[in-house]
């Protein structure tokens, strides 16, 4: 029985290499990307690095390219976040955080937090995704953090986030083609 399970992981893992590897080479990639990047950062759980590293190994060429929009979706996707927090938390971030079992954390989170912590939060859940970052940007309009440091918070995260990856990605691109 615990042999299937992992043939079952293998496949879904194969099938998941296959699917990003189709869509870094897809012409569409690049707009994937912005828009995997946007909604991770408000409703998705969905890391854009699982396309983002893809095309960067790819077309390496393209690397900084890639990390400016995924940083750039990421960004607006936080201000979405955050304005679903700050507007429309009842109607649609409270199914949405339920939906993935999120809102007791989301509660214990939003008892503890300040300017200090949702700054923490911000760089902790773009290195480490911990905790997700569609929490982050809910909770962060719920409490009423300000949106302008918010922005310069998100843009502070992101940007070398996806940045780290350009070097990295340039580094494994010749091991990736052989």
């Amino acid at each position: 029985m615990a042999k299937d399970g992992k043939a079952g992981e293998d496949q879904m893992r194969t099938n998941l290499i296959d699917w990003t590897g189709q869509w870094a080479q897809s012409r569409y990639a690049e707009a994937a990307l912005a828009l995997i990047s946007f909604v991770e950062s408000s409703v998705f759980p969905l890391p854009a690095e699982i396309l983002f590293l893809p095309m960067c190994l790819t077309r390496p060429d393209r690397a900084l390219r890639y990390a400016l929009i995924a940083a750039t979706a990421s960004v607006l996707g936080g201000i979405f976040g955050w304005l679903l927090g700050h507007y429309a938390f009842d109607l649609i971030a409270r199914p949405i955080l339920e939906f993935y079992n999120g809102m007791a954390a989301f509660d214990r989170l939003k008892a503890a937090t300040g300017t200090g912590t949702i700054l923490v939060l911000l760089v902790t859940s773009g290195l480490a995704h911990l905790p997700p970052m569609k929490v982050v940007t809910i909770l962060s309009g719920v409490i009423g953090f300000s949106l302008p440091l918010f922005i310069l918070a998100a843009i502070v995260r992101a940007a070398p986030s996806f940045s780290c990856w350009v070097g990295r990605s340039r580094l494994m691109a010749p091991l990736s083609q052989t």
